[in-house]
């Protein structure tokens, strides 16, 4: 079985889009070879910057000879179907066999196709790759119309069996398939032959190419490390950044470097993130001061002075990036404490949507929203409103201005400027957060209430203007905000009934849109009715209703004022977007339920419990599907469950049947057996213990005392017919069941639990 050996050969590939490439390239090559009839051992990718690899084991040599038979149409068919089933065959009428059907003579064909040669099929298989590979971006170069990424320079593809390496031939716009390869651009840039992969590896690494992208991660990383440490620093992790690095060098020589002391006093992220942007430099960090004091930059190249020169390069463009930075550093520091009052009125210019308002418009609900929210997680209600006001100021910073990356990171070291409590300075750079599954959670209070309302205010903004998350498409990041409202809920054990919150977040984005909408319509309430969505019935209600026009100007403001408060329109307005508050709750659900996936929850566990009253207390819903989960994996939990479900569609049917709810009145005198008699005791004892549970939110002894149900239910329904002629004894048995329906539904709806 041959080898097969493919190396595309160009311009620099941007390192951002290797990892794809190396994926894509397998994927083509793969799928088009065994779709050709080829089988394969095992397969490799590799990537440089100049290069694509793919590397394929125990190639077979040959595709098999196939044969087919296809069934065509009866023999008395319009000879159009006749010719038309020749053509999709390939065939001649004299090639056609008569079989008997069950309709008749129909015409059957066999169609052989004969095995291919490997090189044949690879030749077709790589032509279609290079031709339709999926690049984010690509070009065309010269007069053809091939695109690539960059300009393809060079294909080497060969099959190498025992008898030795073979060219697979193959032309693509004027670039011929050959067995040659190139090493390093500037230190072994001459061509040289290989004979297979091995020999290819080998060739490349004297020429000064580490082909394996995780070799050059490591090397890169044992390198940068060694120098640090030998320095008594340590390299800032950062494992995006080694990923993009290793991508950028064929041949990587770490350097480490010294910050000047003039820009040591910059914040660290300042450092970090401006040496990372501009320059793709590591960070090292002195453990004893924990500043930022030195770096490593990746070379692709060995030097004779050991890198000195690219290293002198290297400082003098740092220093001038640096310069940049501590300049904007000063600038903002100065606006900081001088209380960041230009920064606030820049926000007013900027629009965060075109029906939400401003920025600024987006702070004041979020102010006012934290400071609501403040109380029920532990916070000081007038730092959690300050803040909200402070939190998102540093968007007009010179410093965020040139890294957005750092919004929240530097707010806190502003608002800290400006004299501000710790608290409120952390909640400035902590209330992003959490951005995604892993990323920290917030716990100090106020931290955590200005999070909840910035998410809050996004999802019930959003929602108020129907701009909700639709398949695939999330442009606002609405699911991301949903999960952080879930993890800061969840992780901060916080207990808060969270639709009274969200409609608190919705009244606010109501008023907010109202006061607009009134005064961009001039005061016209009825142009504002129909902007808003309300009935001008319920606007000509208002006593407030008065045009602009017939009010001075102290007037005008009074009547301004007047239109913050609750007016009949506003809540009219607020309530009916309750209706949407309900739908953004389900779909908070729905984010949970993703959320305890991942922890080994079933969806159907969760639906049993959200189906219960209090389901937007996050914590407790997540508290009962945890213990029902636990209970489902026992033996006893299965059958109890088919057994409940079991009295619940008794009940359904003879419910529906009867016209009548059978919710009351068993009683132990109209029991026959002695399953029943027990089944009454057995109830009797576990109701109780199951409401004292539930009511301690003791979900797990609430789970064991209806698992002791299991029996005497089992017994039951092994010993007695609900439905027996006698009505008295049938009805009793009936609110028997209900009881036990009952017994359920105080912990979960089990009717939604699956199998």
């Amino acid at each position: 079985m041959p080898d097969l050996l493919i190396e595309l050969f160009s311009e620099e590939i941007p390192a951002r889009m290797q990892s794809r490439a190396r994926a894509d390239l397998k994927r083509l090559i793969t799928d088009g070879l065994v779709e050709g009839g080829l089988t394969y051992a095992s397969a490799g990718t590799f990537s440089t910057p100049r290069r694509l690899v793919l590397a394929i084991e125990g190639l077979t040599a040959h595709s098999p000879t196939t044969r087919e038979e296809r069934k065509g149409p009866r023999v008395d068919a319009p000879e159009k179907a006749l010719e038309g089933f020749l053509r999709s065959a390939g065939l001649t009428r004299d090639q056609l066999e008569k079989r008997d059907d069950k309709k008749g003579q129909v015409w059957f064909a066999t169609i052989e196709k004969p095995g291919r040669p490997a090189a044949e099929i690879v030749a077709e298989v790589l032509e279609s790759a290079i031709r339709n590979f999926p690049w984010p971006k690509s070009m065309r170069w010269g007069d053809g119309p091939l695109r690539w990424v960059r300009p393809l320079h060079s294909i080497l593809c060969i099959l190498t069996d025992e008898t030795g390496a073979s060219v697979v031939p193959l032309t693509v716009e004027g670039i011929t398939a050959g067995d040659t390869a190139r090493g390093h651009r500037f230190m072994s840039p001459e061509p040289f032959a290989v004979s297979g992969y091995e020999d290819y590896a080998a060739k490349l690494r004297r020429a000064r190419v580490m082909l394996d992208q995780d070799e050059r991660e490591a090397a890169i990383r044992q390198e940068a490390d060694s120098l640090a440490f030998a320095r008594g620093w340590e390299i800032v992790p950062d494992d995006g950044l080694m990923s993009e690095v290793a991508g950028l060098v064929e041949w990587p020589v770490p350097l480490m470097g010294v910050i000047e002391e003039r820009f040591l006093d910059l914040p660290p992220e300042v450092l970090q993130t401006s040496m990372k942007e501009h320059q793709k430099f590591f960070s090292a960090r002195n453990p004893k001061t924990g500043r930022i004091e030195g770096f490593v930059t990746v070379a692709n190249i060995e030097t004779a002075d050991d890198g000195a020169t690219i290293l002198a390069g290297n400082q003098r463009v740092l220093a001038a990036r640096l310069s940049d930075a501590a300049f904007f550093w000063e600038n903002d520091l100065r606006d900081a404490k001088a209380g960041m009052e230009e920064w606030a009125e820049g926000l007013k210019s900027v629009t965060f949507h075109g029906q939400l308002g401003s920025q600024a418009d987006r702070i004041t609900r979020i102010a006012a929203l934290a400071r609501k929210i403040a109380p029920l997680v532990g916070a000081d209600p007038d730092q959690a409103e300050q803040a909200a006001q402070l939190a998102k100021l540093d968007l007009r910073s010179a410093m965020v201005g040139e890294f957005p990356e750092l919004q929240g990171i530097m707010g806190r070291y502003y608002a800290k400027a400006a004299g501000h409590a710790d608290a409120v300075a952390d909640a400035a750079r902590d209330h992003y957060s959490p951005l995604g599954p892993s990323d920290a959670v917030p716990s100090a209070p106020v931290s955590v209430a200005v999070a909840l309302a910035d998410k809050i205010d996004m999802l019930t903004g959003f929602w108020a203007i129907d701009e909700k998350p639709t398949g695939s498409k999330d442009p606002f990041a609405l699911r991301r905000a949903a999960l952080g409202v879930i993890r800061l809920v969840l992780v901060n054990h916080l207990r808060f009934n969270l639709l009274n919150t969200i409609q608190q977040g919705t009244r606010l984005v109501q008023q907010q849109r109202f006061l607009a909408a009134v005064e961009d319509t001039g005061a016209d309430y009825e142009k504002a009715a129909a902007v808003l969505g309300v009935s001008a019935d319920t606007l000509k209600d208002s006593k407030n209703a008065i045009r602009r026009d017939l009010l001075s100007a102290e007037e005008e403001e009074v009547e301004r004022q007047k239109l913050y408060e609750m007016m009949p329109a506003v809540e009219a307005a607020a309530q009916k977007l309750f209706a949407a508050d309900a739908d953004l709750l389900a779909f908070l659900h729905d984010r949970l339920k993703v959320h305890l996936r991942d922890q080994g929850i079933r969806h159907d566990i969760i639906d049993a419990v959200l189906a219960q009253p209090g389901n937007d207390d996050l914590v407790q819903v997540v508290n009962r599907a945890t213990a029902l989960n636990e209970m489902l994996k026992t033996e006893d939990g299965l059958n109890l469950t088919q057994g409940l479900k079991r009295a619940g569609n008794i009940l359904a049917q003879a419910e529906g049947k009867d016209g009548v709810e059978y919710s009351f009145g068993a009683d132990p005198k109209f029991a026959e057996t002695g399953e029943e008699r027990a089944l009454f005791t057995a109830l009797d004892t576990a109701e109780p213990a199951i409401r004292g549970a539930m009511e301690a939110e003791d979900f797990p002894a609430a789970m064991t005392a209806i698992a002791g149900l299991r029996a005497p239910i089992d017994a039951f329904f092994e010993a007695v017919q609900v439905n027996t002629d006698n009505q008295i004894v049938r009805r009793n048995r009936l609110n028997l069941l209900s009881r036990i329906r009952e017994a359920g539904r105080q912990i979960a709806d089990f009717t939604r639990i699956e199998g």
